[in-house]
């Protein structure tokens, strides 16, 4: 009897074994699976990956769909700030900014919050207070905001843009730094730690990205909190990039030597202007910068989608004005070791290339044409971003439908979307010169 109980205890035992064998096969397969959206990969990576997000779009279909299906973060964009807040002393206003929360809840992200001691989008009441009274309000408005939200925000931008730009690593001008002094900053940290013990405390800024006097005047500040238990946890860093601002060589260490002070460092702000393949290349790269460093949490990207960025007409986000995945979307998702996505809603390998040609030229204009051919696997929608030089204007195009967002037009089939494995099909354009003979740059092609 006994070896027959011990041998039922071994098959029990061994059974539980393979039971947990495969559950832990099918969870990994779930999560291999799983991560082609952006929050995905980035969580397989131990990192978040978030966006700005505004009440008033929460009404608009294909950006809740968009943002949900992509993100496990959220931001309010402008909710949150001091003017939406409290536009009158002493009279809170949250029903915007509850919208944001509780959307975000809902669909399980985390809530960043920003932001709650600032220069700009301040009332114009709050510049007329003496020091006395500056101070109070400052305690209070961190108090009445953190407090409303207390244990539903992961991390808030305690303070932002405390630093002048350029060489000096002086304080910014505001009605804080000139009637409070250079203590108004930890003030606001202690009170925003007594206000919500549990929320991590960042210091955001912008153009610190990488090594420079405007960063190293944040770090010696960030240096000098650690090494007298003023409460920081965090550094953000915001990453609004252009062609007069590229990604700094520099990022990883600027990114590592915060970290090594003991404190999260998380990109809070990201776009990048341009198109296409650079485009892609440096939002790679500020990825891969991330990746680099242990204590980076996460990236966030500021909005859904380029009609709707702060800076439309250099189209800086991963979602064109269609909600269609730019090859930005590709390179931030192959870095974050993701796979397919956005680009390809079912999943699959489909994939598409654009190419362009020039078939007539006069004096005052040409046309051209971009042939869409499909890769291995057949494609049941495509489009292609095409930017053309200023002051160039398109006065016609054909066999496709046009959508613009600034100088650049994203194109997609009017009727033949449809292409079987290594199929092409071509559509074409009319362009006005206006002085520029510039051909226009391709930013790729993406399957829809």
């Amino acid at each position: 009897m006994r070896m027959t109980l011990l041998r039922l205890s071994r098959a029990a035992t061994a059974g539980l074994v393979a039971a947990a064998a495969l559950t832990a096969a099918a969870h990994s397969a779930e999560a291999a699976e799983a991560a082609d959206t952006l929050g995905s990969a980035a969580a397989a990576q131990g990192r978040y990956f978030g966006t700005a997000v505004a009440a008033s779009h929460l009404g608009e279909t294909d950006y809740v769909a968009t943002l949900n299906r992509e993100f496990d973060s959220a931001t309010p964009e402008n909710e949150m700030k001091w003017d939406a807040t409290e536009p009158t002393r002493g009279t809170f206003t949250f029903s915007a900014a509850d919208q944001v929360v509780n959307h975000a809840q809902a669909q399980g992200m985390d809530v960043r919050g920003h932001t709650l001691v600032w220069h700009s989008q301040l009332p114009s009441w709050v510049g007329g207070l003496g020091a006395a009274d500056l101070r109070s309000a400052m305690n209070n408005h961190i108090n009445r905001v953190m407090g409303h939200y207390k244990g539903q925000i992961h991390s808030w931008d305690v303070v932002n843009e405390a630093f002048q730009d350029g060489g000096s690593g002086a304080r910014r001008s505001s009605p804080f730094q000139d009637k409070l002094g250079d203590g108004y900053i930890e003030e606001a940290f202690r009170t925003a730690r007594a206000a919500d013990p549990a929320a991590k405390l960042c210091y955001n800024d912008y153009n610190t990205d990488g090594v420079n006097a405007k960063s190293t005047a944040v770090y010696n500040m960030v240096k000098d909190f650690k090494s007298r238990g003023v409460p920081i946890d965090c550094v953000g860093f915001q990453g609004h990039f252009n062609s007069n601002s590229p990604v700094p060589s520099d990022l990883r260490a600027n990114l590592q030597r915060f970290a090594d002070l003991g404190v999260d460092v998380q990109i809070t702000e990201l776009d990048i202007e341009g198109s296409g393949a650079a485009q892609a290349d440096s939002y790679a790269r500020v990825v891969e910068a991330c990746l680099a460093v242990d204590r980076c949490t996460g990236i966030t990207v500021w909005g859904v989608t380029d009609k709707y960025s702060w800076r439309s007409g250099g189209t800086p986000l991963l979602f064109d004005g269609n909600y269609a995945a730019k090859p930005a979307y590709d390179a931030v998702l192959s870095a974050l070791g993701g796979s397919g996505g956005g680009g390809n809603p079912g999943g699959g390998t489909a994939t598409c290339t654009a190419t362009y040609t020039r078939t007539a030229d006069w004096s005052s204009g040409y046309n051209g044409q971009v042939t869409i051919t499909a890769g291995s696997e057949p494609i049941g929608s495509w489009a292609a971003t095409l930017t053309f030089a200023s002051p160039q204007r398109v006065q016609a195009t054909w066999n496709a439908a046009p959508t613009w967002s600034g100088n650049v037009m994203t194109a997609r089939p009017s009727w033949n979307g449809t292409l079987a494995a290594g199929a092409s099909t071509s559509f074409g354009f009319t362009v006005a010169k206006n002085g520029s003979d510039a051909a226009p740059v391709v930013g790729g092609c993406t399957v829809s």
